[in-house]
């Protein structure tokens, strides 16, 4: 199977999300991901959060990579992955209300099929990823849940969750 990889360094100033975005998008674009594509959309909102994240809560440079025709969903997956050089874990927070921040990761959790952490050199890195052909899932208040292959429960530094029906 042929996976593309393509990536990004992105600087630790804010303003750099957008350079994301945009780059981003061309990047779906040339993969054959049409920019009318729901995929698209949700693609680019899961990649300015992660970016987000990773420049606000680090302060320090991120790199940011897409992988199209693999990751654990098979050959019409698309992963997201978002270096940064630190080594705390992410924490999930939950908004209250009308709270500006903190929503990030609950999302990440509410459109991507899968997602995660692990170290990567002295920091972490955080993936999602989205099976092209698979149905739009809607989380509302849920949990996350926490599963490797094999369905056992795992522990950090390594953790993956999901919203794969049947995994939990």
């Amino acid at each position: 199977m042929q996976v593309l990889q393509v990536q990004l360094e992105v600087g630790p100033d804010p303003a750099e999300v957008g350079r994301a975005r945009r780059w981003a998008r061309s990047r779906l674009v040339g993969s054959g991901i049409g920019d009318d594509e729901p995929l698209a959309e949700t693609l680019i909102l899961l990649i300015s959060e992660l970016v987000t994240n990773a420049v606000v809560h680090t302060g320090c440079p991120a790199v940011l990579r897409m992988l199209f025709g693999g990751g654990g969903g098979g050959p019409g997956t698309v992963r997201v992955e978002v270096a940064d050089a630190s080594d705390r874990p992410p924490l999930q927070r939950h908004a209250e209300g009308e709270d500006t921040n903190g929503r990030g990761l609950e999302l990440v959790d509410g459109l991507a099929d899968r997602w995660g952490w692990q170290p990567e050199g002295a920091g972490k890195q955080i993936w999602c990823e989205v099976d092209r052909g698979a149905p739009a899932v809607v989380v509302q208040d849920a949990p996350p849940r926490v599963v490797v292959q094999g369905g056992e429960v795992c522990e950090p530094p390594s953790c993956v969750f999901t919203n794969a029906p049947g995994l939990a």
